[in-house]
């Protein structure tokens, strides 16, 4: 329990270490459970002859479930409290990625993703939520730990990278009928392990004051433009991440080759929390976005104009610098718009229209690559969306 109800908690005595732990909770909502799937696509759509389409639409399921999980959000952090919806929603997702190295229907497969991705709108949120009240209790590194918490995604992205090749190896070593569901149990082992070694330090954060729900404020005309430039980014990353792998395998890129480009990305995720600590702190509107946006749309084009190693691996490393961090910025948009007591709110409106735009990005990315111009295209497509998706941003002004 946390003592007095309206009393403070105490200063964390490690909040770095607290923050590192935190970062598990966007290592399972999205590095292991979500973008891992990348990495699957290739060896899934070949056994279970998928078109580019249907590969796509598992994405489509794991976000249109985000989108429902968004939703649903605020009222179970309200009725369970922020840490245990955290949690909950970590065990959750960790159980349904088991359920994947189970089955092989399209039906069933899809419904995991769904259901998946439910549970990690839980664990993404409530995660959010814990490190902008971690960085209220340690204002002068507030962006620093905020975008620590998102560059946690890395971890899992990274860690995807060496777990998915060697489990898939080991299945086709071992004669197993569908090598793929081999990973699928490692990832969901990796998120109970790393949802127990975060539990106890995410805790002590604390929940926020209670009894201030009634006083929760956010007006969707105060943020048009950045929820407008949020969205069309949710439309082009989730191209970027879901394809991109099956580009490089479609070039002929060595399997080792991958394995590395996809570590470094995610390695990469980790180290932007440093790398744009002070703009997140410095930009009060939607400044932060705008360019974060627009470096994403020029480097997710160049996979699609050559496949030389040197540009496709500049491509992935500074994508994987970025991406994460366009997320940390509605966060922090948030944090200096609004008072601590609607954060929550604000936090999942941004979500919400990200899920929107990840439930199109897959879908349409995918059609456009079953097309004679094939994934360079449906990247190409990826890029002038987060293009779109900056114009948008900088119209986003602090508010008075």
């Amino acid at each position: 329990m946390t003592g007095h109800p309206h009393s403070r908690p105490n200063p964390l005595p490690h909040p770095l270490m607290t923050a590192l732990a935190l970062s598990l909770a966007a290592a399972v909502a999205l590095g292991l459970s979500r973008f891992s799937y990348g990495l699957l696509l290739p060896p899934m759509r070949a056994d279970l002859e998928w078109s580019y389409l249907q590969a796509g639409a598992m994405n489509t399921c794991n976000a249109l479930g985000y989108f429902l999980g968004a939703l649903a959000t605020p009222a179970l952090m309200r009725r369970l409290g922020v840490w245990r919806l955290m949690i909950a929603g970590c065990i959750l997702a960790s159980l349904f990625m088991l359920v994947s190295g189970a089955v092989t229907g399209a039906a069933a497969l899809f419904l995991q993703r769904l259901c998946a991705g439910v549970a990690s709108a839980f664990v993404f949120i409530a995660g959010g939520v814990l490190a902008a009240r971690l960085g209220s209790m340690r204002s002068e590194r507030a962006g620093f730990y905020i975008g620590l918490y998102y560059g946690g995604t890395g971890f899992g992205i990274a860690l995807s990278a060496l777990l998915v090749p060697a489990a898939l190896g080991s299945a086709q070593q071992h004669g197993v009928a569908h090598a793929w569901q081999w990973p699928w149990l490692a990832l969901g082992i990796a998120c109970l392990l790393a949802t127990a070694v975060m539990a106890a330090p995410a805790r002590a954060i604390g929940e926020a004051p209670p009894g201030q729900g009634g006083k929760q404020r956010f007006a969707v005309r105060d943020f048009a433009f950045g929820l407008s430039g949020y969205f069309m980014f949710g439309v082009g990353y989730i191209g970027y991440m879901t394809f991109v792998i099956a580009l490089l395998k479609q070039q002929g890129m060595r399997a080792d080759l991958i394995t590395l480009f996809y570590t470094l990305l995610g390695l990469a995720v980790v180290a932007s929390s440093r790398i744009w600590a002070g703009m997140l702190d410095r930009f009060k509107g939607g400044e932060s976005l705008a360019i974060l946006n627009g470096l994403l749309g020029a480097v997710t084009i160049l996979p699609a104009l050559t496949s030389a190693a040197p540009i496709v691996f500049i491509s992935g490393i500074v994508f994987g610098g970025v991406f994460l961090s366009a997320v940390a910025s509605t966060t922090a948009l948030v944090r200096h718009n609004l008072p601590q007591e609607s954060w929550s709110a604000g936090i999942s409106a941004f979500t919400t229209v990200f899920a929107l735009g990840q439930i199109i990005g897959p879908t349409v990315v995918g059609w456009i690559a079953d097309g004679p111009s094939g994934l360079e295209r449906g990247l190409i497509a990826s890029a002038v969306a987060l293009f779109i998706g900056a114009a948008l941003a900088s119209r986003q002004k602090a508010l008075p």
